[in-house]
């Protein structure tokens, strides 16, 4: 049976007439929407490609300049005029190219929006040519569109966190690495001495580096939830940034993970490996405690530092981003659960993560 829409037909023909004209400006406005998203993603790819062009100068002129650092470790003159232009441009392009990464993340989460909305316009014209709700979306699957937007906008910041990071970290450990090497091979034939204990501290960085790196695999890896279970995950997280950091935590896991549906389970488990990250690189703590309990009908985690702690309100107030706590807070409206931050300077952090269940705790 054909269940698609037949359009009425009064005395004037005004219900064909205003159907018509319904699928008319959808119709338009997605070819519109089209053609701008189009315009955009080019502009996009060009704006990408003058990052690309900044990036690959900003790596010839540091690798320069630390050719001539390490000359001048072993006793070469370096042109000085040539290190002062060289300095001040890798200045005005370490800014440039932060400005313009941070415009290309804005940029790109445009673009997602765009995809969607054009997505979303295609779909309503077809509803009303064929009356099939099934083109819209599964009925039983769909998403209210702030819903699917938050988690564009998650995607897009959780990726510009951990590029950031790398930049930050890893790629610029190799890139002291590369001029290490440089240097090592320079004073090798010279002092043998100097050049292995040189090739000590390439290694201890290296060594340091390679744990950077595997705890952002851990990050991007799927959760072994399905393996282990959420209790076995926070385990197996735990027991790597014990690994790492030689850190005593403690793990106190009383609440059931069975409470919670499977999105709950890995935002749990994302939070945790976010939080023990920012206590990693921030906290100086000496010890940490992972815990869950019910409260209630709230399933809660609690990941608690004594470390230098930071005044939230200060932060806050000027109105500087922390992506780790962005990350921790937007995974946990997604749920639609409760996120808290308590800190204060010298006094430690804890990270409290409530989600409402609706069963009494037995």
């Amino acid at each position: 049976m054909d269940t698609a829409r037949q359009p009425s037909v009064g005395r004037d023909g005004s219900f064909d007439g205003l159907h018509a004209e319904a699928k008319a400006a959808l119709g338009y406005s997605a070819n519109t929407l089209r053609a701008i998203r189009d315009r955009y993603r080019e502009a996009f790819h060009e704006e990408h490609s003058q990052g690309q062009a900044l990036r690959e100068e900003l790596d010839a002129l540091e690798r320069r300049s630390g050719l001539s650092m390490a000359g001048a470790a072993s006793g070469e003159q370096p042109d000085a005029a040539q290190s002062a232009v060289d300095d001040v441009r890798i200045r005005a392009l370490r800014g440039q190219v932060q400005e313009l990464a941070t415009d290309l993340n804005l940029h790109e989460t445009e673009l997602s929006k765009l995809d969607l909305a054009h997505r979303s316009l295609e779909s309503a014209w077809l509803f009303l040519e064929r009356g099939d709700v099934s083109l819209l979306s599964d009925a039983d699957a769909v998403l209210p569109a702030d819903v699917q937007m938050r988690i564009v906008e998650a995607g897009e910041a959780e990726r510009s966190r951990l590029a950031q990071e790398i930049h930050d970290g890893p790629a610029q450990a190799l890139t002291n690495a590369i001029f290490q090497v440089e240097y090592i091979d320079r004073v090798m034939d010279q002092d043998v001495r100097v050049a292995h204990t040189e090739m000590r501290f390439l290694r201890d960085l290296l060594r340091r580096e390679l744990g950077d790196m595997r705890s952002f695999i851990t990050q991007l890896r799927p959760p072994l939830l399905e393996q282990l279970g959420l209790d076995g995950a926070i385990a197996d997280t735990v027991d790597t940034m014990k690994t790492l950091t030689g850190l005593p935590i403690d793990v106190a896991l009383e609440a059931p993970s069975d409470r919670l549906a499977e999105a709950e389970q890995t935002v749990v488990l994302r939070i945790v490996q976010e939080a023990l990250q920012n206590v990693r690189k921030h906290a100086a703590a000496s010890r940490m405690t992972v815990s869950s309990r019910m409260a209630g009908t709230d399933w809660v985690l609690e990941v608690r530092d004594d470390g230098r702690g930071f005044d939230a309100g200060a932060v806050a107030a000027r109105g500087r981003r922390n992506f780790g706590l962005q990350f921790m807070r937007e995974r946990a409206e997604l749920i639609g659960a409760r996120f808290e931050v308590r800190s204060r300077p010298a006094g430690g952090t804890v990270v409290v993560l409530s989600i409402p269940t609706g069963e009494e705790s037995r």
